[in-house]
């Protein structure tokens, strides 16, 4: 069993201080086992980055992937996620961040697509969700997850090309099954997981920096440089990037 003495001090070689913002994302389960569970990651982040920083954690009120049927699959569904009622215990976000969520202390918006902040520019979570965190030296912390929990990502696809996101919108008639304010679907997929590539390319330039603790694998980075690389690599070649051909 991993310890909070050793997660802290581990956090701390990584980089974790005071007063920075960290926007973060976490697998409890990738540590095995730890002492205290999702307090102790949550309450351990708040020692090392004391009220003079902020900490920010998704608040999507989504499920986890459901089993597609097979009539989903013949209407071309990929994916099917139940949009949850407020104030749901568990969603799809982990239990860390469910914890976080349901503080006291933290600020969460009330959304289907939310973010909870705490600390000093955490309030910022209610109007901008990441803005400040991605737009103000924030740095991302991620613990047993890869770039596709980055949720700061999403916040450049403004600039995705329409006809690539048309390619994947739900039918007419996937949304009169599964209304779009009760589900989040898929229709399709890109033939590449772009993400991965970026993640790559943060790599190469030395932006990550990682270690194992316990068995949790986890990565720091600064939020725009990774994030910037996206959205340069959607201004200039989008279709590369996601596999496609231009329409």
């Amino acid at each position: 069993m991993a310890t909070k003495q050793q997660l802290k001090n581990a956090l701390a070689e990584l980089g974790i201080k005071k007063g920075m913002t960290l926007e973060v994302h976490s697998s409890l389960s990738s540590f095995g086992e730890l002492e205290g569970g999702a307090l102790t990651v949550i309450n351990t982040l708040k020692e090392l980055v004391t009220e003079d920083g902020s900490i920010f954690m998704p608040a999507l009120r989504l499920s986890k992937e459901l089993e597609l049927t097979e009539n989903d699959k013949k209407l071309g569904i990929t994916v099917k996620i139940k949009i949850l009622e407020p104030d749901t215990e568990r969603t799809a976000m982990g239990i860390v961040a469910d914890t976080f969520r349901k503080m006291p202390d933290t600020y969460t918006g009330r959304d289907v697509i939310s973010t909870s902040g705490w600390g000093k520019h955490g309030k910022e979570a209610l109007t901008g969700g990441l803005d400040y965190a991605i737009h103000n030296d924030g740095k991302a912390l991620l613990l047993g997850v890869d770039i596709y929990k980055l949720t700061a990502m999403h916040y450049v696809e403004t600039i995705t090309p329409d006809d690539i996101n048309a390619q994947f919108a739900p039918s007419d008639e996937i949304n009169r099954i599964y209304p779009p304010d009760e589900w989040f679907i898929e229709a399709g997929h890109p033939p590449v997981k772009a993400w991965y590539k970026i993640q790559a390319m943060a790599y190469e330039k030395g932006f990550i920096k990682e270690m194992y603790i316990g068995d949790c694998k986890a990565m720091f980075f600064d939020i725009w440089s990774v994030v910037s690389l996206y959205e340069n690599e959607l201004r200039n070649d989008p279709y590369g990037l996601w596999g496609m051909k231009r329409g």
